[in-house]
């Protein structure tokens, strides 16, 4: 049983809930629904970034979580590994893609010395670029697959698409828990 305490960082950590993958391929509405969510974001980021002030993204969202400024340069970090596995998916036959410490990632001296603004630049370059790719796949393309080991699974292009549309906003909520902070 969780205690209140327990609960409440479980929805400060997750405060759009868990994603949850398609078992089935999706629908030309769902995808276009989910590319949506993934052209919007880095402006959506950005507005959330402003709305939450400077001095709030050096906080953390939750207790032992990332300050908003870790958060928005971890978007994207992790974007731009996401866009290279669906390129790799769509190149190679079913690649085994390589994992990596995002803590590791999120404590490099870069994440303090770089403004967040370049971040939500390469964001909005990123998904450019990554969108314009979506809108192109064909149908069997989107079945096409990559390996994650630290998962041991397989994944399709229509999972990766709702887990990385997904990453977008769980995060994007975070950074605007920031703005609620007194």
């Amino acid at each position: 049983m969780h205690t209140y305490m327990e609960q409440d960082l479980t929805n400060l950590q997750y405060p759009i809930g868990r994603p949850v993958l398609p078992e089935a391929p999706l629908t030309a509405a769902q995808r276009t629904e989910y590319i949506g969510q993934l052209a919007a974001l880095p402006a959506q980021l950005t507005a959330a970034a402003r709305k939450a002030g400077g001095v709030r993204l050096e906080n953390a969202y939750r207790p032992g979580g990332w300050t908003g400024r870790q958060v928005i340069h971890h978007v994207a970090d992790v974007h731009l590994n996401f866009y290279m596995r669906f390129r790799l998916a769509l190149t190679e036959d079913n690649p085994t893609i390589r994992p990596f410490d995002m803590n590791a990632w999120a404590a490099l001296p870069d994440n303090d010395a770089v403004p967040i603004t370049v971040s939500l630049a390469l964001l909005e370059a990123l998904h450019s670029r990554w969108v314009t790719l979506l809108w192109h796949l064909t149908e069997q393309q989107w079945q096409r697959t990559f390996y994650h080991p630290l998962y041991n699974q397989t994944f399709t292009l229509d999972q990766a698409l709702v887990q990385y549309s997904w990453h977008g906003r769980h995060h994007q909520a975070h950074i605007e828990l920031l703005s609620q902070q007194a």
